[in-house]
């Protein structure tokens, strides 16, 4: 059975007596199912940025565009990038005003060329150009995170590395930019504090040694992934013969990765992190590692230039 995966009844209409402009909605329609269900975090942030844009309402539009009149427009990319986005940007038309046609020109994850359209939508022009902003900060900033994330993933092609995001995501936005790697063809690493036990230096100098470290999580929670931060060849050494499978190298230098590596030798997992960059992802990745996370995939992505214009005729 198809499910819907847009709220049934939105809270925007509990605004009847504030937004007399705003087309009120109902049910949302179920028109096309994404490939994955847009998170409830997500749908909850489209609420906030439509109500953080809107407000009382569209003043400008409202004043000069008659309440009836419809109209056509195109979503296009003024530079080169991977698309991310496109389901977002479409729910938030759909919060909007549920007679929006959003007609997607581009799959998820895929190139575009500067110039190159995105999407065709249509409808009450009222609404079109009252959600415009919104849908293109979603889309541009998912797409910025998505074209970065997909560079990061083709300097490491031939090799075993999977790049991986990090937490250091805007607050609030996590679920957002982790969807954006993960369609940039990246990885996401642990959502929170939450879904996976990862031992940090902090908490080994607390506990007083990583042994005791992973004796307390371990003995906290049995059943959840465990992974440990390494700062020397020794921390790797240790955490090897305390059956550790997934191991950190925080910081080290390249040639102590190749050691770690050999030092593991398939029993742990391993992971760089530390000063990833574009110049030394591909050296990183030669030297054996089963993952690189990036922070940068989210904390310094440019967002990718697009834009929105009306089709006149």
């Amino acid at each position: 059975m198809r499910q819907n995966v847009y709220p049934s009844d939105q809270t925007l209409v509990t605004k009847r007596g504030s937004l007399p402009e705003w087309r009120i909605i109902g049910p949302i329609r179920e028109w096309s199912i994404p490939t994955e269900p847009i998170h409830p975090d997500i749908l909850a942030l489209i609420q906030r940025a439509l109500e953080e844009d809107v407000g009382s309402g569209d003043i400008t539009s409202n004043s000069i565009i008659p309440k009836d009149a419809r109209a056509k427009g195109r979503i296009f990319a003024k530079e080169a990038g991977v698309i991310a986005g496109l389901e977002v940007a479409k729910a938030v038309y759909a919060y909007l005003d549920p007679d929006v046609l959003f007609q997607a020109e581009m799959i998820e994850g895929s190139l575009v060329k500067a110039g190159g359209n995105l999407a065709i939508v249509s409808g009450f022009a009222r609404s079109l150009l009252t959600a415009e902003r919104t849908a293109l900060n979603f889309l541009g900033r998912m797409s910025g995170i998505a074209s970065l994330t997909r560079r990061f993933v083709d300097a490491v092609v031939g090799t075993k590395a999977v790049i991986l995001d990090t937490r250091k995501t805007a607050p609030g936005l996590r679920q957002l930019e982790k969807l954006a790697v993960r369609l940039g063809g990246g990885r996401n690493h642990r959502t929170g504090l939450y879904d996976m036990l990862l031992i940090k230096d902090n908490h080994i100098d607390f506990a007083g040694s990583l042994a005791e470290a992973v004796h307390l999580a371990r003995a906290a929670h049995e059943d959840v992934e465990l992974e440990v931060e390494a700062r020397t060849l020794e921390d790797v050494r240790i955490a090897l013969e305390l059956e550790v499978r997934r191991i950190m190298l925080d910081n080290m230098p390249v040639d102590e990765m190749t050691r770690a590596v050999g030092l593991s030798s398939g029993r742990a997992q391993l992971e760089a992190s530390g000063n990833v960059s574009l110049e030394n992802v591909r050296r990183i990745a030669e030297t054996g590692v089963d993952f690189i996370s990036v922070g940068a995939l989210t904390h310094s992505a440019r967002v990718l230039d697009i834009s929105f214009e009306l089709i006149r005729g």
